[in-house]
């Protein structure tokens, strides 16, 4: 059984529809996933990048092709009232039922997601964050759980990012399995071939492996 370590931010889109594609891209395998939130502009920062949403041009089109995809996989997709936003608070609340592991379960990963993705509000709006705390903390009570305090939240969402980035992360979603990276909506048929034979993925003669070890032509200063 492969354990797969999904990275996501609930401020990226591709999160959104890859998250609803997974069950699909993982049919018959013997897999299990642990749902981890990560602060996307932290990684970000510690790359020297710049979001999607930040570049003119990439923002826009970043956003027809969402909705557009959405569409072609039969999602319900609505802009938020604003983006990017700060997704701290939605962050934090979800982070308030966190594992050991650093994972939340999928139905709270799924309701963060659509809470963004689906009601057309301002997910940074303090009413909205405290909304979605709430059905957070039923969820824990329900469950029988205790929540995470706020400091532990704030620990434990800093030590996801982290791990994404020693192992690779530089963008959400990201799957992560057996030390390989499988980045974004349109890497999630790489993953399913990678589970499926992952033979050529980890041939050090492989092109996998090799491109590691590429020249860098010239650098931009």
């Amino acid at each position: 059984m492969h354990a797969i370590d999904f990275y996501f931010d609930p401020i990226s889109p591709f999160a959104y529809l890859a998250f609803h594609q997974l069950p699909k891209t993982l049919e018959g395998q013997s897999v299990v996933v642990r749902y981890k939130p990560v602060l996307f502009g932290a990684i970000l920062q510690a790359n020297g990048q710049k979001g999607p949403a930040e570049i003119a041009g990439k923002r826009e089109w970043t956003y027809r092709q969402v909705l557009w995809l959405a569409k072609q996989m039969g999602l319900p997709m609505t802009m938020p009232a604003a983006h990017p936003f700060n997704p701290l608070g939605i962050l934090r609340a979800l982070m308030g039922a966190v594992e050991e592991d650093g994972a939340v379960n999928r139905y709270l990963a799924g309701e963060a997601l659509d809470h963004v993705w689906t009601t057309g509000e301002d997910p940074a709006e303090a009413s909205v964050v405290s909304a979605f705390s709430e059905h957070v903390m039923t969820h824990i009570s329900q469950r029988g759980g205790t929540p995470l305090t706020p400091d532990a939240v704030k620990l434990r969402l800093r030590q996801n990012t982290e791990a994404a980035l020693a192992a690779g992360v530089f963008g959400v979603p990201t799957a992560v399995v057996n030390g390989h990276a499988f980045w974004g909506l349109d890497g999630l048929p790489l993953l399913a071939d990678y589970l499926t034979d992952p033979t050529p993925f980890d041939d050090p003669q492989g092109t996998w492996q090799r491109m590691v070890d590429l020249p860098i032509g010239i650098k931009r200063q």
